[in-house]
């Protein structure tokens, strides 16, 4: 779809249009200027329609979206009131509904025009993103989000290019899964995806495992061994924190990236490198090239397309799937069918997430610990998710008062279990409990006494 479409007279030429569609691999449709879907290929068929899903004749937003309403009139982004205003091509990352369940489709859009340059038509292709589920899935990554799909939107934009990528964000925000997902949109997809973890390598260990090195280049050495850059030949190298990179083998990183060739250690040949370039740090690049820990020549050759990608305090909508899909991961979760009570998953929520993802399996994990009955309760939540709310997160809502009002109602036992496990004040106890301090007071002086007091 590189060149422009031009009708002289529709339908004639719409017919014309569909037949030569039919010749193309991917899934694909022709609209009109009212939403109608005119006609699609047998790819489209294939991959999109159903028997109970009829098409041909239907809006596109209600066969695609279930909205009764266009795009941007449901609050998204319409590629065809965009390309009606250009009368030029339009692009967007969309969730469809598909015969599969909810996917994430790559649209692309390009008008129909007439002799006179006017819009008479549309034709959209559909590539579905395998690498993101817009549902609870058992591997990959997962999301709805808007700011979800705007990273995924850029890795599907820049994929097909050999610009280096340069992944951006707080630590668990999942970079490793992003960059496998450019790799494997990418043209390079059947290469080798190759994993640097700059991170606690020395000077002279970064050098060799990159570059590899000959027999007898050092003590040890008793035969050539390969390194990262010649394994990455025709696929992608993913250079995992690079801000930890050490700064005397940062001049050698850029030849590297600059010619395109590199040395073993210990060796004379120059050899070739035939990489795709990708990078992540959750480190300020620019404030350490401001004082000096990183190159700036390297930074501007590495950030050529620089992805932000969201903290999870920031896509909370994606909470409910990403829990059931971590649970489904984890060895307790598959066998039991592990689920969040309402009060738990308000919690989660509230809470701010600085470990992000990674820190929201964690908390999972240890819950399936305590949920016997395989319902995960604010009892079996830890600590700080009980604190008050950091700076940077959201509001409290009321599902956390009903969480407290929960621990609240606990018994002296249980109540007797948090009290020997913690560590902290009591202020703090009772914070975390949900209770107030002098609620706990008389609930502690209650149990001395051998009493039972319900506060």
């Amino acid at each position: 779809m590189t060149a422009e479409l031009v009708s002289p007279e529709p339908p004639t030429s719409i017919s014309a249009l569909l037949s030569f569609l039919e010749h193309e691999s991917e899934p694909m449709i022709v609209l009109d200027r009212d939403y109608n879907i005119l006609g699609a290929n047998g790819a489209y068929q294939r991959h999109f329609g159903a028997a109970d899903r009829p098409h041909l004749g239907h809006k596109c937003f209600r066969v695609s979206h279930g909205y009764d309403v266009p795009c941007d009139q449901a609050g998204e982004h319409c590629p065809m009131r965009k390309a009606l205003e250009s009368k030029g091509p339009d692009r967007v990352l969309h969730i469809h509904h598909t015969p599969r369940g909810r996917e994430h489709v790559d649209v692309e859009l390009r008008p129909i025009l007439d002799a006179s340059g006017e819009v008479v038509a549309y034709v959209e292709r559909l590539r579905t993103v395998r690498s993101a589920s817009a549902h609870n899935s058992s591997e990959g990554m997962v999301g709805q989000s808007r700011a979800f799909n705007a990273a995924l939107e850029q890795v599907q934009r820049v994929a097909p290019s050999m610009l280096p990528v340069l992944f951006l964000g707080e630590s668990g925000t999942g970079k490793e899964l992003f960059a496998r997902a450019l790799h494997q949109a990418s043209h390079r997809a059947a290469g080798p995806f190759v994993v640097v973890d700059c991170s606690g390598f020395s000077d002279t260990l970064f050098e060799s495992e990159l570059f590899g090195y000959e027999r007898g280049a050092f003590t040890g050495a008793s035969q050539r061994k390969q390194g990262l850059v010649e394994t990455a030949k025709g696929g992608t190298l993913f250079l995992d924190e690079v801000g930890d990179v050490p700064l005397p083998f940062q001049v050698k990183l850029l030849r590297l990236i600059e010619s395109g060739t590199f040395r073993r250690v210990g060796g004379l040949e120059t050899l070739n490198a035939d990489f795709r370039l990708v990078a992540a740090t959750h480190k300020p690049l620019e404030a350490m090239v401001q004082d000096g820990r990183f190159r700036q020549d390297l930074f501007y050759r590495i950030n050529a397309f620089p992805i932000r990608l969201p903290p999870l305090r920031e896509r909370t909508d994606d909470l409910p799937m990403l829990v059931e899909s971590l649970l489904s991961r984890t060895a307790l979760g598959r066998r039991a069918g592990y689920r969040l009570d309402p009060e738990s998953l308000s919690l989660l929520r509230t809470y701010a997430w600085p470990g992000n993802i990674r820190e929201l399996r964690n908390v999972l994990e240890r819950a399936c610990l305590f949920a016997d009955d395989g319902v995960i309760r604010p009892t079996h939540l830890p600590a700080q998710l009980f604190g008050p709310a950091p700076v940077s997160g959201p509001a409290r809502s009321p599902g956390v008062e009903q969480a407290g009002r929960f621990r609240a109602s606990m018994d002296d036992v249980s109540l007797a279990s948090e009290v020997s496990n913690f560590k902290g004040t009591r202020k703090e106890l009772a914070r975390r409990l949900g209770m107030s301090e002098r609620t706990l007071f008389r609930r502690l002086e209650a149990m001395k006494s051998g009493q039972s007091s319900a506060g």
